[in-house]
């Protein structure tokens, strides 16, 4: 197996298997933690943790083996990048509400293309982020020109 598919697969484990078995994890502890759940469920979900976080660290242990030794993504592998930034976001996103305690987020994007973003007949998409942005209580602002466009968004995290 190549450097570049051993650093690819380490990404996707990361990114795919290791983050469901971490949010699976999380879970469990909540049920564990909920005041009505019967004792002896309780302790068939902490076996269920337990094992669970075993799990996750053999994925971790795949995850270095594949990266120990390997080179970085060459410069002349061409990956999907909708679905590179989609991954990238997302990860970010998850570390922003896993580990640093913040209670408001702001994302902002801007581009360099034609601009003109509004409303159009038949299509959705402003439309379908307005509506997921107000159903996390957030903020949208689109500032669009024949420079290029810029999109921020605000959401509260909670309490950390």
């Amino acid at each position: 197996m190549s450097g570049n598919e051993r650093v690819r697969l380490a990404q996707e484990l990361h990114d795919g298997i290791a983050q469901d078995l971490v949010g699976l994890g999380y879970s469990i502890d909540a049920l564990v933690g909920a005041s009505d759940t019967p004792h002896e469920i309780r302790a068939r979900l902490r076996a269920l943790r337990f094992a669970t976080t075993d799990l996750v660290q053999k994925v971790r242990s795949e995850i270095f083996a594949l990266r120990d030794g390997s080179q970085p993504l060459a410069p002349q592998f061409e990956a999907s990048r909708p679905f590179e930034l989609q991954r990238i976001f997302a990860e970010l996103l998850r570390n922003i509400t896993e580990h640093s305690g913040a209670t408001c987020l702001t994302m902002s994007i801007t581009d360099n293309g034609v601009g003109g973003v509004r409303l159009k007949s038949g299509h959705h998409g402003i439309v379908g982020i307005s509506e997921r942005v107000r159903s996390l209580d957030g903020e949208l602002d689109i500032k669009s020109t024949k420079e290029g466009t810029q999109i921020s968004i605000t959401v509260p995290l909670g309490k950390p």
